[in-house]
Parts: C-alpha cells; structure tokens; sequence
C-alpha cells in the first residue's frame, strides 16, 4: 500500500535547529511519502541537498499553491517544527489555512493544540479535513504504570542519550537501527517525541505529553511490548532533552526504568551552554557525563558527533582526539554512518 503524499511546513527556518522535525521526515518515514517542504527562504532547492547534500527528490516550494499544483493527491500538510515550549508561530495560521481549504488533514506535533482553535476547527470541518494534534496527552486509562515487567526482558536495552537537545538523538538511533538491520542483528527502536511516531514508529510514547507519573510506565511499556511482540536481540530508545539539562531533565528514566545498561552518547563539541543560552548554564564535560551515566548503572559504549558549526577537517580531528582520550569508538553519523558500533553490539550479543 502506497504512503500518503505529504508536505512538510518550516516557513523560514528549515535550516534552523527548531526545524528537527522536518529534519528527520526529510530524512525517512515510513508513515508518509514526503512530497514537499513549503519555505520561501529555501525555495527552488533540494531539502536533502540543502539539509545534508544528499538529494533526496523532495523539493522546496515557495507556497502550497506551488506544491499542490506541482504534485497530485497532496493528503497531509505537517507542521515541521518544534520550538521552545511547543509554541505555534502565528504565522503558520494563514498556511494552515490555506493547507485546510486545499483539503489537506494537518498533523501538529506541538503542545499548541490546532483542536483548541475555534476558527481552524470550523475550517477542517467546512473542508471534510482532520486536525490531528499528536502531542495531545493520552487519557488516564491509557497510560501504564511500571511493574517491574522490564527485567524479564532479555534483550539488550541501550539508550540514545545526548548532553543536550536538538543534539541528533533520534537521528543517530534511527541510524543505528538502519545499520542493524543491514548487519542481519535484529534491533527496533522505541520513539519517544513526535518525530518519532511521524518518522512511523511502531512502539513508544511521545514523552514529554505524557503525566510525569506515568512515565517511567510507559517507557516500561513500550520496552516490553516491543520485545515480545518482535523477539528483538537490541532495542534502543530514543532519548529525549539531557540528563542535566535544566529546562528539561530526562535520560534517567530509560536509565533506570526502562533497565538501559548500555548507552550512545551523543555531545556536540562546539556547543558550549544548553540550547546555545548561557544563561542556562555551560554544558559540562563528556568525561562527567560518562561517569554520571555510569553512576545509574549503564556504560557508554560509544559516542555519536554532533558536528555543528564544525568543517569535516575538524569533526575528523574532534573524532580522532576524543576516541583516544576516551578509549571508545566516536562515530560521525552523518559524514560516516555508524556501521563502526556493529561490532560493539555483536561483542555484547555474544557476551549474553
């Protein structure tokens, strides 16, 4: 069955870090056929070439007019964004709109709900469309609490961490999966932000929607419906914010609840303060992150480079001091793949 067509909206800043989402549906989903990303600023351009030079053949238009008389069945317009505190800019409204009358569903991985807007509500149901807010939190009955089922799982749990957000956790899990899959070792990996479920995931929850009480239930969850239902060798979790960011604490939830005893690391080496605010405070070193991961009872098996702001020269140069400063792999995601953790997992696969 074909994937429904869809465009993806980032309104000038598809370049930008709060674009992440339209990042990773640039680069895969097995939810949607990407046919578009509406942006004036990138216009006339390939979104693969412009994100990572790889083209991708989904070009940029300047307007969805432009995409929709430019290719057909266009069914979901998807808000690429994901901005401090899950706010909607304004101005979206008049694209949503516009999406709306085109008689396209719109899909909103926000905290600002398009279903709590009264004149979107009444557009989507003039057209026949669905305003579909995926961080809308589930109803209690919905929601699980942690058991203790997770330690009756016997595949080897690691976790995607990163000293940040915005750093390519998702990004590098994914990856990660990918090489598996291509290496014949059977990993899924669990989704925990809205890119994820968009990106197609079959297993997770969207973490930061989700009732503080029940989140080390869910990730518990998902953890164990995943390794019944597939019998995978790894599982990895996608994770989210940082264990010491202040605007958003996470990582010792999959640490501890969901029993991750292995970890990627991911740490950008130019970035200085969490989410480039000094104000938030500076980011401290990778040498303390390792150890304080190691505190809650998981090792870092590798580190994954976030290399912004860096020529290639200098992410192979970071690459090369910090593997021989920390003794572990460091992989470069997107200038070399991650096949190099493959044997790291086929040593800890054989060591079980």
């Amino acid at each position: 069955m074909e994937k429904p067509g869809a465009i993806i909206l980032t309104n000038g800043i598809l370049l930008h870090s709060d674009a992440k989402t339209a990042h990773g549906l640039i680069r895969g989903t097995e939810r949607f056929r990407i046919v578009g990303v509406i942006d004036e600023v990138y216009a006339v351009n390939d979104a693969g070439e412009l994100l990572d030079g790889r083209h991708r053949n989904i070009p940029v238009y300047r307007t969805i007019e432009e995409a929709a008389n430019s290719v057909a069945d266009i069914r979901y317009c998807i808000i690429g964004i994901a901005t401090i505190g899950g706010i909607l800019p304004e101005g979206f409204i008049p694209l949503i709109e516009t999406a709306i009358r085109r008689g396209m569903h719109i899909v909103n991985g926000l905290h600002d709900f398009l279903g709590d807007r009264h004149r979107l509500v009444s557009l989507a149901v003039d057209n026949g469309v669905d305003l579909i807010d995926i961080r809308r939190p589930k109803q209690r009955a919905d929601l699980h609490f942690w058991t203790g089922k997770i330690y009756d799982v016997k595949a080897k749990i690691v976790a995607v961490l990163g000293m940040d957000c915005a750093m390519g956790k998702r990004t590098t899990c994914r990856m990660i999966r990918e090489a598996c899959t291509a290496s014949g070792i059977h990993a899924e990996m669990i989704y925990t932000g809205q890119t994820g479920w968009l990106q197609g995931g079959r297993f997770g929850f969207i973490f930061d929607s989700t009732l503080n009480d029940f989140i080390s239930g869910e990730v518990e969850h998902s953890i164990v419906s995943c390794s019944e239902e597939t019998g995978a060798e790894i599982i990895l979790l996608e994770g989210q914010s940082a264990l010491r960011n202040p605007s958003g604490p996470a990582g010792s939830e999959f640490l501890v609840s969901g029993n991750a005893k292995y970890t990627v690391l991911v740490y950008a080496p130019k970035r200085k303060h969490y989410e480039h605010l000094p104000e938030w405070g500076a980011i401290p070193s990778i040498e303390s992150e390792i150890e304080l991961i190691g505190l809650y009872g998981s090792a870092v098996i590798a580190v994954a480079l976030n290399t912004e702001d860096c020529s290639d020269e200098e992410a192979y140069s970071y690459q090369q001091e910090l593997s021989s400063r920390l003794d572990l792999p460091v992989l470069l995601p997107l200038q070399q793949g991650v096949d190099e953790i493959i044997d790291v997992f086929r040593s800890i696969l054989q060591s079980s």
